[in-house]
């Protein structure tokens, strides 16, 4: 019997618990394994299975059935992320703001073009984006760059004392209030 033959793999029985993990570093993943989508700033996006509260599993190529599309399996865990998780934005002490979510799926925000078109919309200024770790998203709007530094910091802080597996990425992104899209953050000029 095949993995994805199994009761506990059946695709339809696990379609509406896979959610999206944004992850820089495929620790003890290999990408001729399982299946990956590439995204930014070298981040990847992987699949995980919610299994009870606190526990998720990797999703494997062998837990799919071969027809499986990986484009329509993003799309249905992020469908799953909306139903299942809701994320707010928070102010931060330093006139930055950070995404607040479940404490697993903060950095699955980077999925969600229209949380940052929210955002750039009300402040109208481009935003600089770091996702240090799965569960710290913070932001500020670029032109502020005092705030920007202070977020920096705030978040290499965040990555340095994140365990291994919960780290992702000291690189910055921006989204762009006139091209809408989430890019690699250049800096000024």
């Amino acid at each position: 019997m095949k993995k994805y033959e199994e009761e506990k793999y059946r695709f339809e029985n696990i379609k509406p618990l896979i959610y999206p993990w944004v992850r820089e570093d495929l620790r003890d993943i290999s990408e001729k394994d399982a299946p990956i989508v590439s995204f930014i700033n070298d981040l990847r996006i992987i699949f995980v299975i919610k299994r009870n509260e606190d526990v998720f599993e990797v999703l494997m190529d062998d837990m799919l059935p071969p027809d499986c599309n990986v484009e329509e399996l993003y799309y249905a865990s992020c469908e799953n992320l909306v139903r299942d998780v809701e994320f707010v934005i928070a102010n931060t002490w330093y006139g930055g703001f950070a995404i607040l979510a479940d404490g697993w799926h903060e950095a699955s925000s980077l999925c969600f073009k229209h949380i940052w078109q929210v955002c750039v919309d009300k402040l109208e200024d481009d935003l600089v984006i770091m996702a240090p770790t799965r569960e710290t998203v913070l932001f500020a709007p670029a032109s502020q760059k005092t705030a920007v530094g202070k977020m920096v910091e705030h978040g290499e802080q965040s990555f340095e004392q994140a365990k291994d597996r919960d780290k992702i990425s000291k690189r910055l992104m921006l989204f762009s209030k006139d091209r809408k899209e989430l890019s690699v953050y250049e800096g000024e000029g």
